[in-house]
């Protein structure tokens, strides 16, 4: 039960994501074709998946009771505290402006609306959203509009919004499965409830996000790799005899261990549908197949005898397939459909693709000189001497990277001078917070040498430590041949771990920030922790100790410090009030309405909600370099232009004397909600007020 129940998500979301692309391009993406093909899809997949999953040793009914029982208390606490952002400030409100187009058009790009013809000073994008020549391009890739767009269609922008604590139960649970798979089910309820009460997770479960997606397709593959490779006879933790907890128990592979790992490969590749930087996360699985591929190809040269190598090479084929097809899925919907957004992430995403092409290179070199080297090197006196000395350096490296993480704001400071508007537009927002933060300006710092503090306060110290010590464990074993299961989780974590913490690519006020530590740092150190914790018990039991004051006071120190940081905000939902609000406003534009929005604020953040969600055409009213308003020669202009077309031209501004001369002002929206805190040096306690206002006018 919990094998299957833990695998559901991942491919549920791989099946609906596989047949949504192509709808999508086609113009077809609507709830009947979708409930055909992603609904159909995401059945045969798991009924083919689950009929082929291994059991997970040790996982009794009660401890699948409890994992069941926290992501569901998940689910619904979030659901009940769940977030309305549809008013598009920053990610989440372009994430469900994007759903809602989806889900009602279902096709790309977004007419711009017919006002006339061109004209220089009517603007058609806004934040979030590119114009484009051929139409309104959203920013982000389709794979999570394409998830919530689900919510709308059963029931509407309440619905869409209750998504969000569906998948962040959905994670946890998929999360729970991988623990119980790698460090054993005992600790499968710990971790998840770890997880559910980090404030990364609660923040990213109650809003349009893409990070909770990304965290079910990467740690369901992480399961799907070891059921495959449990499949194939690698033992999983509680299996029968442990010390051979990296040998065989049976020759070779079937039809099912393969048919896992190419799902398995799936889930990592469209990983990218759903953020294009999961392209960092997914990297290690291209040389771990190559790895697999190069086993086979020694065992097949009777280069070695290592009882692995029969039992495990022909998942490599497979695994690097479905890896293939899931990313040729990602890039496919970047190109097509993401291409202004990809051109803005141009500056980090070429040397990612530059990396990726050179992992590739040296794992195909690799992979085809294998046999050579083995044959050439492998029985060696010098090589063996000095593989049998790596462990012990490889754990060092462990600690000591981390160690240069935590040290780092004593040694480093980052920062950034602004090259072009977007870093400008950072630095300002910078120093606002700073000056709300009560800090000294300084608009060019960046804070990332932080970033291994952010896991502090989010964890606490004793849950980093002890992924550390895991992390530096299964370094050693990994270098003698063990823990083979955990070798592309090992490789994923610490990777993502790394590089995450070293360059977080986001502005870093929090708890925004902390959504960049969702995918793999917060659940993956988790992971790392409870294996950590499994040891010392060992350990313990070993040595005469008390185990379980050993296990209960681990617990405690992984769940305590990640509660107690989460109460601030926990209980305090942000963005109330939006939806009827905005419901309030597209019901007082005429049905007939060709909408101008003459304010630079209210066009940002209302433009594409008035478009998608009102269903109004509209467009922004140039406004003239220093000033926030247009001015009235282009209004008047544009007016007429409107009424020539037959529609009913309507003003929309911040204030009623931004209107004044036009007509009589009407205020359209007022809602007085709660906002996330930005806070900078330390972890966020509370939510800030927040006020939004929008007139509306009929000119005379």
């Amino acid at each position: 039960m919990l094998a299957a129940v833990s695998a559901v998500p991942v491919l549920a979301l791989s099946g609906w994501l596989l047949a949504g692309l192509p709808l999508l391009l086609l113009g077809r993406f609507r709830p009947l074709p979708m409930a055909v093909l992603g609904g159909g899809l995401a059945v045969l997949l798991c009924r083919y998946a689950l009929r082929r999953l291994p059991p997970i040793p040790g996982a009794t009914p009660r401890r699948t009771a409890a994992v069941l029982g926290i992501a569901a208390a998940s689910g619904v606490f979030n659901g009940v505290l769940h977030s309305e952002q549809l008013v598009v400030r920053r990610d989440p409100a372009t994430y469900a402006q994007y759903a809602i187009w989806l889900a009602r058009h279902g096709s790309l790009p977004i007419p711009a609306g017919d006002f006339g013809g061109p004209d220089p000073a009517l603007h058609f994008g806004s934040m979030g959203f590119y114009a484009t020549a051929e139409g309104v391009v959203p920013q982000f890739m389709p794979g999570p509009p394409m998830i919530y767009a689900i919510g709308h269609w059963i029931a509407g922008i309440p619905g869409l919004l209750l998504v969000p604590p569906v998948l962040g139960a959905l994670a946890v649970l998929t999360f729970a499965g991988t623990v119980a798979r790698l460090a054993g089910p005992r600790w499968a309820a710990p971790a998840a409830l770890t997880l559910a009460v980090s404030l990364p997770l609660l923040y990213t479960s109650r809003t349009t996000f893409s990070e909770i997606p990304s965290l079910i397709l990467l740690f369901g593959a992480m399961s799907l790799c070891a059921d495959a490779l449990a499949a194939a006879g690698v033992r999983p933790p509680g299996a029968a005899d442990r010390r051979a907890d990296a040998g065989p128990a049976h020759p070779a592979p079937g039809v099912g261990a393969r048919a896992l790992a190419a799902l398995s490969g799936l889930a990592f590749g469209l990983a990218l549908l759903v953020r294009i930087d999961g392209l960092r996360d997914v990297l290690p699985v291209l040389p771990f197949a190559g790895l697999l591929i190069a086993l086979g190809r020694i065992a097949r040269t009777g280069g070695a005898a290592h009882p692995l190598l029969p039992a495990v090479a022909r998942l490599g084929p497979p695994l690097l397939a479905g890896l293939a097809a899931g990313t040729g899925w990602g890039f496919a919907a970047g190109h097509l459909l993401s291409r202004p957004y990809l051109g803005y992430l141009s500056d980090s995403l070429t040397p990612l693709l530059a990396i990726a092409a050179g992992v590739l290179a040296v794992t195909a070199v690799g992979t085809a000189l294998a046999p050579w080297l083995v044959a050439r090197c492998g029985g060696s006196r010098t090589v063996r001497r000095i593989a049998g000395r790596l462990p012990g350096p490889a754990a060092a490296l462990t600690v000591a990277v981390a160690a240069g993480l935590a040290v780092r704001p004593w040694l480093h400071t980052v920062r950034r001078t602004p090259e072009n508007e977007a870093d400008r537009l950072t630095a300002a927002f910078i120093e606002a917070a700073q000056r709300v933060n009560g800090l000294d300006p300084d608009p060019t710092r960046l804070y990332y040498e932080r970033s291994l503090h952010w896991v502090f306060w989010y964890l606490g110290v004793p849950a980093v430590a002890l992924a550390v010590f895991a992390a530096a464990v299964l370094a050693g074993r990994l270098l003698r041949g063990r823990e083979f299961r955990w070798l592309l989780p090992w490789l994923i974590i610490c990777w993502t771990t790394v590089t995450t913490l070293w360059r977080p690519a986001i502005t870093p006020d929090h708890p925004w920030a902390s959504r960049r530590l969702v995918p793999i740092v917060i659940p993956g150190l988790i992971l790392l922790a409870v294996w950590g914790l499994r040891r010392l018990r060992e350990a313990a039991r070993r040595s005469g100790r008390p185990a379980r004051a050993v296990t209960g006071l681990g617990i405690v120190l992984l769940i305590a410090p990640a509660a107690i940081t989460s109460i601030g905000t926990a209980f305090t939902p942000v963005g109330r009030g939006e939806a009827a609000a905005t419901a309030g406003l597209c019901a007082a534009l005429p049905r007939d309405a060709a909408v101008l929005i003459i304010e630079r604020v209210t066009g940002d953040r209302f433009t594409q909600l008035v478009r998608g969600q009102c269903g109004v055409p509209v467009a922004r009213v140039a406004t003239p370099a220093g000033t926030d308003v247009a001015s009235p020669a282009h209004v008047t202009r544009l007016v007429g232009k409107v009424r020539r077309l037959g529609r009913v031209p309507v003003l929309l501004a911040a204030e009623p004397g931004q209107l004044a001369r036009y007509g009589p002002p009407v205020r359209a929206l007022r809602l007085h909600t709660r906002q996330d805190e930005r806070s900078l040096t330390g972890p966020p306690d509370g939510t800030w007020s927040l006020v939004f206002e929008v007139w509306l006018t009929v000119p005379r």
